[in-house]
């Protein structure tokens, strides 16, 4: 067996995954038929909801094809999608329909599992790049909690009173 057979097994092997297909599922009901965008009307919850989906992903990104700067360009794309999808007054709702942050991340999987080297090159060399914007998305995800829950009292205290 030479060496495009066998990368054609691997691909076919991964392709045929349970969280792969799950991903394909998850990435046609959340982004194509825009559920992401529906349930992120629900404050909080929703946003939260959709960041679950992002687990076969990570699964998939980090357990099967063993890359950590791939699991880490897949987790930004879901934590900028959560942090969009969380500006107010339907601004972030509106957002998500065009995000499609599901899409993007089954893209760099293809990529991966197809063997695509401009994407691998692309991914890897921003993985340091990835690491860093995680991180700020993540203090920025906590400010924007913070921000409306504050808000949140705030309308609740002009209400009460």
């Amino acid at each position: 067996m030479n060496k495009e057979e066998k990368r054609e097994m691997r691909r076919q092997r991964l392709m045929n995954n349970k969280a792969y297909q799950a991903m394909v599922s998850l990435t046609q009901y959340m982004d194509r038929y825009y559920l992401d965008a529906v349930i992120g009307v629900v404050p909080g919850w929703g946003d939260a909801i959709a960041l679950l989906s992002v687990l076969p992903f990570v699964y998939f990104s980090l357990r099967l094809i063993k890359s950590v700067p791939l699991t880490l360009a897949i987790l930004n794309n879901a934590l900028r999608d959560v942090l969009l999808g969380m500006i107010p007054f339907f601004v972030g709702d509106i957002i998500d329909i065009f995000h499609r942050a599901n899409t993007k991340n089954l893209a760099m999987i293809q990529g991966f599992v197809d063997g695509d080297e401009a994407i691998i090159k692309e991914v890897n060399q921003r993985a340091l790049q990835s690491a860093i914007i995680l991180i700020v998305l993540l203090l920025l995800i906590a400010l924007m909690v913070w921000a409306l829950i504050s808000f949140g009292s705030y309308l609740y205290s002009l209400v009460t009173s």
